[in-house]
């Protein structure tokens, strides 16, 4: 049978939550939404946590969710990887646990950077005995990089020696900053960007504004990426992403996307709907009705 629901992509932070705090009202609305039957799954950028560790602060709030509901740029990394490069079976990281451990349930070898590093330390003016981070991995089908708050300089040379080898480079994505609710820190993207300069190879990026974790989001519950409605706060990379998959989506004005900044883009890259609370978002998804192939 087919589903009659709407297909509900949701970003995590900005939307359900800032920081620590809940975004009045969101829990609420999304679990009256899965209660009147639309498929909930929540999709994050967010590279260093695994998705269970999700579990117990999105249902503290309110909000309906299972493990298998939240689909990280880790989780759709692995996902990716076992779809579309089936000859990998090892894979070097450059990351947090949540990275590794994603990639590890979904059955690949990983071989963290950190460890692989230790292999190639030495007295050098560079901090290296000179030794190829590649072989000191284990020669690694595949490196993934995400955000990695230990990176250092033998990590990026691991992590380049690899790519340079011809091992298959792919980022879980290209935030250029992380926010947190003290300070703007370095994200991912930063580093895959060194590991880029350094090796003189792009990655493919399955993050947001890529459509790979849409798509990886919406096979979760068996359906359509072009079914959904993205909600998001961030216009590059939510409405971004939408767009790339051709599907709906409602900004949030509740994260780091003004109406002014959405208003002034261009046409094709604008939301269907914004919302400033949980009580529009409310009005706008019932508008929206049921699910459609057109934003």
């Amino acid at each position: 049978m087919p589903a009659t629901g709407l297909l509900l992509l949701v970003d995590l932070d900005g939307v359900l939550y800032r920081g620590a705090s809940p975004v009045p009202g969101v829990a609420e609305v999304l679990a009256a939404r899965a209660k009147a039957g639309d498929d909930i799954v929540y999709v994050t950028n967010n590279s260093m946590w695994y998705r269970a560790e999700y579990v117990d602060r999105i249902a503290g709030m309110g909000a309906p969710v299972t493990a298998d509901r939240i689909v990280s740029s880790p989780r759709a990394t692995a996902l990716y990887l076992v779809d579309h490069a089936p000859s990998v079976r090892h894979v070097l990281t450059v990351g947090a646990s949540g990275l590794d451990r994603e990639l590890e349930d979904a059955g690949f070898r990983v071989t963290r950077a950190g460890d692989a590093a230790e292999h190639i330390r030495g007295g050098g003016v560079e901090g290296t005995d000179g030794g190829n981070g590649w072989d000191a991995a284990g020669r690694p089908d595949a490196i993934v990089v995400g955000l990695d708050p230990k990176i250092d300089y033998l990590r990026l040379t691991v992590a380049t020696d690899c790519v340079r080898a011809g091992a298959f480079f792919v980022a879980t994505n290209r935030d250029p900053v992380y926010p947190t609710e003290r300070a703007v820190r370095p994200g991912a993207g930063a580093i895959v960007a060194a590991v880029e300069a350094a090796s003189g190879v792009r990655a493919i990026s399955i993050g947001k504004p890529e459509p790979y974790l849409l798509e990886e989001a919406a096979r979760t519950v068996g359906r359509e990426a072009a079914e959904a409605v993205m909600i998001g706060d961030n216009l590059g990379t939510d409405v971004g992403a939408a767009v790339a998959v051709g599907a709906r989506s409602v900004l949030m004005l509740t994260g780091v996307t003004t109406r002014a900044d959405a208003e002034a883009a261009p046409a094709d890259r604008r939301p269907t709907a914004i919302a400033a609370d949980a009580a529009e978002l409310a009005r706008v998804l019932e508008g929206l009705g049921s699910p459609s192939p057109s934003r």
